[in-house]
C-alpha cells in the first residue's frame, strides 16, 4: 500500500488516541511526514504527538533527568539514561517517553542500535518520565495505563505549567501515587519540585551545585 492511498493517513487526527491496527501504526511511523513525531500504541489504539516541544518542555526535562542521574551517581546506583527512545512489544504496544532510565543491576539492557528497544527480548525501563505542557490529562490517564501494562516500575509526570511532579509506583500492573521514589530510595519528589522552582532564578550550574550539596548531606 502506498502512503498516498492510505485511508488512515488521509483521515489521521494527531495528538489524540485513535483506533488503528498494528500494521497501520507501523505504516505511519515510517512515513516521512511524521519523522519528528512521537509515537504511542496500546492494544489497538495509537497516538501520534506532533505538538512542538518548546523551551519550557526542554528545560524542565533536562533539569529532572539530570537530577535523577546525579542522585544515582552520588548514591552509587547503576543507571542508564535514555532520551526520546522507542520501546516496542510487537503487535501490542509502543511508547516513546521524554526520558527513561534503567536503574540497578541484573537488568536486560539493550545494546546500542538505531532500532526500537524490543521488549520481547529486553527489560522495560525502570523509571519513565513524561513532561506535560499540553498533555497532562493524557499523561495521567492512558499513558499511565500503558506503562502499567508495560511493566515499568515507576512513572513520573512533570506538569511543566505548575512545576508539580506526580509520581506513581507500579506493581503487578497497578499504580499508586507516591511522594518519595521507591526505585531511587530517599529521593523525595518535593526536592525535585524545589529544583524546578530554582530554574526561575538560577542557571543549571547553580542548580547542580545545590543538588550535589543536598544529596551529599542527606
Amino acid at each position: 500500500m502506498s502512503f498516498s492511498s492510505s485511508p488512515m493517513l488521509r483521515n489521521l487526527v494527531t495528538d489524540t488516541w485513535v483506533k488503528a491496527s498494528w500494521e497501520e501504526f507501523l505504516e505511519l511511523e515510517d512515513h516521512p511526514d511524521y519523522a519528528d513525531a512521537r509515537f504511542y500504541y496500546d492494544r489497538g489504539y495509537m497516538r501520534i504527538e506532533m505538538a512542538a516541544l518548546g523551551f519550557r518542555h526542554g528545560r524542565q526535562n533536562s533539569i529532572v533527568a539530570n537530577l535523577i542521574v546525579l542522585f544515582a551517581t552520588i548514591r552509587n546506583l547503576e543507571i542508564i539514561e535514555l532520551t526520546n527512545t522507542s520501546f516496542r512489544k510487537t503487535g501490542l504496544r509502543e511508547f516513546q517517553p521524554d526520558s527513561s532510565f534503567y536503574i540497578g543491576s541484573g537488568l536486560r539492557v539493550p545494546p546500542e542500535s538505531n532500532s526500537s528497544v524490543d521488549l520481547d527480548e529486553y527489560d522495560p525501563p525502570t523509571l519513565v518520565l513524561e513532561i506535560a505542557t499540553t498533555t497532562l490529562s493524557d499523561d495521567l490517564g492512558p499513558k499511565r495505563l500503558l506503562y502499567e501494562r508495560a511493566g515499568v516500575q515507576e512513572y513520573w509526570v512533570n506538569d511543566a505549567n505548575s512545576g508539580r511532579v506526580i509520581g506513581f509506583s507500579i506493581s503487578e500492573g497497578r499504580s499508586g501515587e507516591i511522594r518519595e521514589s521507591l526505585v531511587l530510595p530517599g529521593l523525595r519528589l518535593s526536592l525535585v519540585e524545589q529544583a524546578l522552582e530554582r530554574r526561575q532564578t538560577q542557571d543549571d550550574g547553580e542548580i547542580n551545585r545545590w543538588l550535589i550539596q543536598t544529596f551529599s548531606q542527606s
